[in-house]
């Protein structure tokens, strides 16, 4: 489907690119309903939050039943340098280039950042250069809210876990039961049987895996003690603070189908275990429906736009290592059938596609029954001399000359990279387009070594891209490259392993794909596996949580390493998420802030209010 849109704008490019900040001032975003109206969105199914926002309703897909999905395709990338590839930019200077200079109906589907990384090391996350999400000061601090009750939940359910162990211990069963179930109108209790099981959960405060969250990146919370006051009677314990977006109740929001299923996946959450050893959820401690009430509004995508006025769902941010790193399933529902026959959702995967790929087609995919026609593997040549051998690439310093000078044998000794990304990303029946991001120091010799390495792998095509400095018009050969790999799909969409499998064979199916000979698991992680598995837990997918730096375990292993045994550190589950996840070393699920943060180059005009 093509449209002759009224909200799409061309840009005036300038050489040099100027900062993004500048670039982003510098255009007057749409008013949100015109970018709504162009997608056919009738006013009942968005709420209006300002200007340039809106939350877009789940009732929009009871409309849209009968209506034919659009093509949809995933971004994702080669193994990463510290610096990142321009995944986010790729995303959204390939939808500029669809809905702006090919005349088709496009949606790009993003997560919401963190304001961790925005304050902290990484900065905002709305693509950068021509290529950007706008309003971007919006786009990267509140938005509409969603991480916010994510928070509210999150710590809702973390005061529950701790009151129900304090008022257990300090109270008589009779007393417990007077309190929690009141005797309705003819003075007979109301839960029947099940009030002894209701009233004291026994709760095994050493089993407890569920923290409170904030979202700020705060190193002095990962540890703490609870329960110091004098008032709590002794009831001491070691916890900590994640950030927000590693809360499991941020996995639910994207995993999440419907109201119906997220108020399911909300009760099912574990938090620990009693003393006998069995689950505790949330629905054992009766909070399930205040965090769905807390969460009733989260689940309705943000919509925005870009830079040349194409529509952006902006939706969830889970955490791409504990949790499966992707934008949430109903804003990518809504997106399709918006976009209807022919047109295009593009969706982005977190880190490189040995994570956030694997991910998105064994986790995403699974739980929303969607099937991708393309995926687009990211490459730089920078990032390929990495793992051709370069030095050392590292955040905040120079780089060094062998990045800046052409070396063709470089390039080519660190495609084995791409190539395998490639290989694993076919094997999901899916066509793979590689998109070469272009800097200004790479020379036409590697750029044609990319390509020419990424069609021998087996790429769809290969296409040098310049959306940063040129915004659309530098992905338009992208756009007609991922329009013909949608158009012709040679065979039926698969995952890479089934569910009905043990932990370990699902474990050990994906690690074959990063080159791994083996797995061997510590003795905590035997007793996890064991346990998930006696509890009826060990029919979920896997979500792998290892550096994002090498298809191995150890980040300094470059390019495509092969014969190394994986180890598995521990195993724990997100069960209302419903996923099991493998720790591949050591997770750190609260950040510090460097030195120098972010927030030194944060201000605002008084004057302007900007």
């Amino acid at each position: 489907m093509s449209t002759s849109s009224k909200t799409h704008r061309k840009l005036n490019v300038q050489s040099p690119v100027p900062a993004d900040i500048d670039i982003a001032n510098s255009v007057e975003p749409l008013h949100i309903s015109e970018i709504a109206q162009d997608l056919n969105l009738d006013p009942k199914h968005y709420d209006l939050y300002g200007k340039y926002k809106a939350k877009v309703l789940l009732s929009v897909l009871d409309d849209l039943q009968g209506s034919e999905d659009g093509y949809y395709v995933v971004v994702g990338g080669i193994t990463p340098t510290p610096l990142g590839e321009g995944k986010s930019t790729t995303t959204v200077g390939l939808c500029q280039a669809l809905g702006s200079f090919l005349d088709k109906k496009v949606v790009t589907c993003v997560r919401q950042p963190s304001q961790g990384p925005t304050f902290g090391i990484k900065g905002g996350a709305a693509g950068g250069g021509y290529s950007q999400v706008i309003p971007m000061e919006e786009f990267n601090l509140h938005l509409t809210g969603d991480i916010h009750a994510v928070t509210a939940a999150n710590n809702l359910l973390a005061a529950a876990i701790d009151t129900r162990i304090f008022h257990e211990a300090s109270q008589s069963d009779k007393a417990l039961l007077n309190r929690l179930c009141p005797p309705n109108k003819e003075g007979k209790p109301r839960l029947g049987e099940k009030i002894k099981k209701f009233s004291r959960l026994d709760i095994d405060p050493d089993s407890i895996t569920w923290r409170r969250v904030m979202d700020v990146n705060d190193r002095f919370l990962r540890k703490i003690t609870v329960g110091q006051g004098p008032e709590e009677k002794g009831m001491v314990r070691e916890t900590g603070f994640d950030i927000a977006v590693a809360s499991e109740i941020m996995a639910v929001l994207a995993l999440t189908t419907s109201l119906a299923d997220m108020r399911e996946r909300l009760g099912n959450m574990v938090i620990g275990n009693n003393k006998a050893g069995e689950p505790i959820t949330a629905e054992d401690l009766g909070v399930a429906g205040a965090l769905t009430v807390l969460m009733k509004d989260a689940i309705n995508p943000t919509l925005m736009q870009t830079l040349e006025g194409t529509p952006v769902f902006v939706h969830a941010g889970p955490f791409a290592n504990i949790a499966h790193g992707n934008s949430s399933i109903v804003a990518d529902k809504i997106a399709l059938k918006l976009v209807g026959p022919g047109g295009f959702v593009v969706t982005e995967a977190g880190f490189g596609a040995d994570i956030g790929v694997e991910k998105f087609m064994n986790i995403k995919c699974r739980y929303s029954g969607l099937k991708p026609q393309c995926a687009v593997i990211v490459a730089t040549v920078r990032a390929l001399k990495m793992h051709g051998g370069g030095p050392q690439v590292v955040a905040g310093k120079p780089l060094d000359r062998a990045y800046l000078t052409e070396n063709v044998a470089l390039v080519e000794a660190g495609c084995v990279n791409l190539a395998r990304h490639i290989s694993n990303t076919r094997a999901y029946g899916v066509n793979v387009v590689v998109a070469v991001n272009m800097f200004s120091t790479d020379t036409e010799a590697e750029l044609n070594a990319v390509k020419s390495a990424a069609l021998s792998a087996g790429a769809y095509d290969a296409v040098v891209c310049t959306h940063h400095a040129h915004g659309g018009r530098g992905a338009v050969d992208l756009g007609m490259a991922v329009q013909r790999a949608c158009e012709n799909v040679p065979q039926p969409f698969k995952f890479l392993y089934p569910l009905d499998i043990s932990i370990k064979e699902k474990i050990g199916a994906i690690a074959k794909t990063y080159g791994a000979s083996g797995v061997e698991y510590s003795e905590q992680a035997e007793k996890q596996i064991e346990m998930y598995t006696e509890q009826g837990f060990s029919n979920l997918p896997i979500c792998m949580a290892k550096t994002q730096y090498s298809f191995s375990h150890d980040a300094s292993l470059k390019g495509a390493p092969t014969g190394f045994v994986l180890p598995i550190r521990d195993v724990r589950a997100s069960i209302g998420a419903g996923f099991i996840y493998p720790l591949v070393g050591t997770m750190s699920t609260m950040p510090g802030l460097p030195t120098r943060p972010c927030f030194f180059d944060i201000d605002l005009d008084t004057t302007t209010a900007n």
